[in-house]
């Protein structure tokens, strides 16, 4: 099973119509996917006790996270970085063992020039920190608000063959770590 994370929770947001269409590309290819999308975490996390315990209605993020032979995440680049949301969302994983060995690749996303390149860099060194296997190929998708079409594919059929391409690749990734072979 691949986690798919969108990585805000600011409403209406472009990362959530990607991580659709990565989600997409993956159930194609016959994988199991769980979609987390940062909307929906519960209130309660943003309290300081969550540090301490964490809510129980946090439980299913948590499982999702335990239960992934690998997350994709697509990464929105806010103010040069990663959006705050997704930094509280790996603060209350479990430590260390909620992305030990789990394989990850990012998607950028921005409105930008760049695609979410800082922040999808910045957000692969937590990655590393946690002891992840991050994977070779990364997408950024700039200028995003131009990018989505009617029904969610990209307009531009050069992108749209490398999303695919970097999200079966992924997917081709988790296997073989899976089975011992990176």
């Amino acid at each position: 099973m691949i986690a798919v994370i969108s990585g805000t929770n600011r409403q209406d947001n472009m990362s959530s119509r990607v991580a659709a269409l990565c989600r997409s590309i993956l159930e194609n290819e016959g994988e199991q996917v769980t979609f987390l999308d940062l909307r929906e975490l519960p209130d309660a996390l943003f309290r300081p006790e969550a540090y301490a315990r964490k809510p129980p209605e946090f439980e299913p993020f948590q499982r999702a996270i335990l239960e992934a032979d690998g997350i994709l995440t697509v990464v929105p680049e806010y103010n040069g970085s990663f959006p705050g949301v997704l930094k509280l969302f790996i603060d209350m994983l479990r430590f260390p063992e909620s992305l030990v060995e789990v394989p990850a690749a990012f998607v950028g996303v921005a409105a930008g020039e760049w695609g979410g390149l800082r922040a999808v860099e910045q957000l692969e060194m937590i990655f590393q920190y946690r002891h992840a296997h991050l994977f070779g190929r990364r997408v950024f998708l700039k200028g995003i608000g131009e990018l989505l079409g009617p029904g969610g594919r990209l307009t531009d059929p050069e992108l749209e063959t490398r999303l695919e391409t970097t999200v079966r690749g992924f997917a081709a990734f988790c296997r073989a770590v899976k089975r011992g072979r990176v």
